[in-house]
């Protein structure tokens, strides 16, 4: 038990998270941040482990540990969140980015040569993940973020803003308010089915960018079923779902004439994205 009257040293915050079951690197990045230091500098913390808290570093302190213990996600707490070498601001209006999803990025990177233009959709952009890792991985392409949540797309366009990379931002519910044709459609959109009870340990995040009807493929049956009108011949569509969904999203993709159909595991070696090409 830390001393409530006596400010607390870098160690002692550290030995104290770990104890309540922070897992580490959650622990270092909310006490550096709380330091106001670079997220990154965990080696600082080793240097200055002796370093005594002021009374606003230990407030802050004990604010962020709280809100993580509760469930909250550090991205929330911190309002950052690295992804695919962007840092991007995040709030409670989007999903929390996971490094999963950097998967499709390299699938897409994959799709588009460097130097080349393409067009570039990403559905359910959120904070503007995916639209902006492509945008920057390959700046000859013409990236449109789309949303239905007007919260997210504010998200996303500021992070877009900040970064200076020149996505454009559609308010719209999937492929409704664009036409394309587009080279590539890429999506993370919701997957988990409604009543899952995964869905305990995520009530601060934004449900409706979670659920999706009684299977959780309702979402990815419209974007499917959307998709052969956007593409351009040749096109592709990537498609992030859940970790028991790649064979129902392949039989979506089969009987709605796709193409060259495949699966991608992610860091678990778990099925994780599934995409699939519209014939020339």
């Amino acid at each position: 038990m830390m001393d409530p009257h006596a400010n607390p040293s870098v160690s002692e915050c550290m030995q104290h998270a770990l104890r309540q079951g922070l897992a580490r690197v959650d622990a270092q990045i909310l006490l550096l941040n709380a330091l106001a230091r670079p997220v990154h500098d965990r080696a600082w913390l080793l240097a200055h482990d002796t370093e005594l808290l002021t009374e606003v570093q230990q407030h802050n302190w004990d604010h962020a540990l709280q809100r993580r213990l509760q469930g909250e996600p550090v991205a929330y707490i911190t309002g950052r969140k690295d992804f695919f070498g962007l840092t991007l601001n995040v709030d409670a209006r989007v999903l929390d980015p996971r490094p999963d999803t950097e998967i499709l990025v390299e699938w897409a990177l994959e799709l588009l040569p460097l130097g080349q233009p393409a067009r570039v959709l990403d559905l359910g952009t959120g904070c503007g993940a995916l639209a902006l890792a492509l945008q920057h991985e390959r700046p000859a392409a013409q990236v449109t973020a789309v949303d239905a949540s007007a919260d997210a797309l504010a998200v996303a366009s500021a992070n877009a803003q900040r970064l200076n990379l020149p996505v454009q931002c559609v308010l719209g519910h999937w492929m409704d308010a664009v036409t394309g044709p587009f080279e590539l459609i890429v999506s993370n959109p919701p997957y988990v089915a409604e009543g899952d009870p995964h869905l305990a340990a995520l009530t601060h995040e934004p449900l409706s960018a979670l659920t999706s009807g009684a299977d959780g493929l309702d979402d990815i049956r419209q974007i499917i079923a959307q998709a052969p009108s956007r593409l351009a011949p040749g096109g592709w569509l990537l498609l992030e779902h859940g970790w028991n969904q790649a064979a129902d999203v392949q039989e979506l993709l089969r009987t709605t004439g796709f193409v060259q159909i495949q699966s991608r595991r992610d860091l678990g070696g778990i099925e994780r994205c599934t995409g699939a090409m519209m014939p020339d």
